[in-house]
């Protein structure tokens, strides 16, 4: 795909150049810098871009993955903390939408102590990324040269500004959506080096628009509910019905990004939101979680064999059958030997356990 792409853009961009901006990447400042400039030109219209609404739009951009998906950015790399410290400051909610992070963002953009975070982005990036253009290592020497759009480099810098090349403005808004699938490409390569162990991360890299629906999950467990006439919710002990309870993903959705059957389990709604994306300490949990799963299995697959979703727990063992027919422990053991590691993944990343 890589060099597919590489082709594309040498055939149509008004410099080949733009193909190789992410060569030699050490942080994801070139990746977040070039998408909210292309998100600025092509949405908002403009061809002079402060460096502040451009940095404003690198944090918004790199929100979810960063507090939601709490995914590694690397020890070189400054906007971990740097957002970090912004959504405590400015208390900013996780889940707050992307163009509202951004507002909030410009909205104190006059405060020092917001200043004083997103400064660092100002002293290297800007004139950094113009170096596949510009071969030069100092700022205030990029800076004058670029004003002649040298090479035809993207743009031009006036001290905290960017003047967009005019050669470019129509490229850019017309291979909009190929740019950013570009960068996010390239970004995913960057960031899967970093979480070499966390399930589908290309899926993590901007906020869902909206999450895969569990109906026909959900139909299963009715199923399952009715036939007990109830269910025991493993985190309250209340009794559950196939009217009132919620679907929880036992290893939190931020961290698997996944709906299978193995980790869905029916709970209480209280306990559901209240346990958002808390880890469930294994040692309390994993028996009463796999003996549910376990009777849950074996019933769906003696009521409805060919049933598609059953093969999501293929991922636990070789067949559905055997897995049927594994003793409670044996089973709970197989479900250790999936949930231990990414339990101990997810606690690495950052997830809180539930108390």
């Amino acid at each position: 795909m890589d060099s597919i792409i590489d082709n594309t853009l040498q055939g149509l961009s008004p410099n080949s150049t733009l193909a190789h901006i992410y060569d030699n990447t050490v942080a994801t400042y070139k990746f977040y810098w070039f998408v909210s400039i292309l998100d600025i030109v092509v949405k908002e219209g403009k061809d002079v871009l402060s460096f502040w609404e451009i940095i404003a739009g690198m944090i918004s951009e790199s929100w979810y993955p960063i507090h939601y998906f709490k995914l590694s950015f690397g020890k070189s790399d400054s906007i971990y903390q740097q957002s970090k410290e912004l959504k405590s400051y400015l208390e900013i909610p996780i889940d707050r939408d992307k163009d509202k992070i951004k507002a909030s963002i410009i909205d104190n953009i006059n405060d020092p102590n917001t200043l004083r975070l997103l400064r660092v982005f100002t002293m290297n990036v800007p004139y950094r990324f113009l170096s596949p253009w510009i071969k030069e290592s100092q700022n205030d020497r990029m800076e004058m040269r670029s004003r002649s759009f040298e090479n035809n480099c993207l743009y031009a810098i006036y001290g905290k500004e960017i003047h967009l090349n005019p050669n470019w403005k129509n490229y850019l808004i017309e291979h909009y959506s190929m740019l950013r699938d570009f960068t996010f490409w390239n970004l995913n390569q960057f960031l899967q080096k970093r979480n070499p162990n966390v399930p589908d991360l290309s899926s993590k890299l901007i906020r869902p628009i909206q999450r895969e629906s569990l109906t026909n999950q959900r139909k299963l467990w009715n199923m399952f509910i009715h036939e007990n006439k109830g269910l025991e919710c493993i985190y309250t002990h209340s009794i559950l019905t196939k009217e009132d309870y919620d679907l929880d993903h036992f290893i939190p959705w931020s961290f698997v990004a996944h709906n299978q059957m193995w980790d869905l389990l029916p709970a209480d709604p209280s306990i559901n939101s209240s346990k958002s994306n808390l880890l469930p300490p294994l040692d309390i949990y994993i028996k009463p979680f796999s003996q549910i799963q376990h009777s849950f299995l074996s019933y769906i697959y003696d009521k409805k064999p060919n049933e598609r979703l059953l093969e999501d727990y293929l991922q636990i063992g070789d067949s559905i059958s055997d897995l049927v027919n594994l003793s409670d422990d044996d089973f709970t053991s197989a479900f250790s030997k999936i949930l231990s590691p990414l339990e101990q993944i997810a606690s690495n990343m950052g997830f809180n356990y539930m108390k």
